[in-house]
């Protein structure tokens, strides 16, 4: 656990000393790998045309085949509509995506990839998949294959709990 984070709980702890602190812990944890793992990607997208979080709604729709509904695309990307359909704008008005009305449901946008979509996803994705091979292969076999296993049960595990949150 990172000092700050440590420093953190024993402060909660000794502040209100009933309180169950045990979840601090993971998503403090989990937190942190993802800063990491976002200043790790940085040099990647200091030259690219897309932010990161563009490049990963870009390379979701990359291998669908056609067109997405809007919605569902914000809901299998763990995105707000509303945050998805400002990037959508963005996307959109430099001719990476193209948005149309849904002729079956007119309260659904339909988008889909453009051609420059699928170059800018196929020129960053080689130095992406390098960068985080160069880094992760500095686990350990064993320590990946738990970290793997340990991550899916915590993705199923908040799924579940999205689900039954709705």
């Amino acid at each position: 656990m990172p000092d700050d984070l440590h420093t953190t709980v024993q402060a909660w702890g000794e502040t209100h000393p009933g309180l169950d602190l045990s979840p601090v812990e993971l998503v403090g944890l989990l937190k942190h790998a993802n800063a990491m793992l976002d200043l790790m990607l940085e040099p990647v997208f200091e030259t690219a045309p897309l932010s990161s979080s563009e490049f990963d709604l870009l390379l979701h729709l990359r291998h669908l085949d056609g067109t997405s509904i809007a919605r569902r695309l914000a809901a299998s990307m763990g995105r707000s509509a509303a945050a998805l359909s400002k990037s959508l704008v963005k996307l959109e008005k430099r001719g990476l995506v193209v948005r149309e009305a849904n002729p079956t449901d007119r309260r659904a946008a339909l988008v889909t990839i453009t051609e420059a979509g699928v170059a800018a996803v196929d020129e960053i994705l080689p130095r992406r998949l390098a960068l985080e091979a160069k880094v992760f292969d500095a686990l350990e076999p064993g320590d990946r294959a738990r970290i793997v296993e340990a991550l899916g049960v915590l993705g199923r595990t908040l799924e579940k709990a999205v689900k039954n949150a709705s």
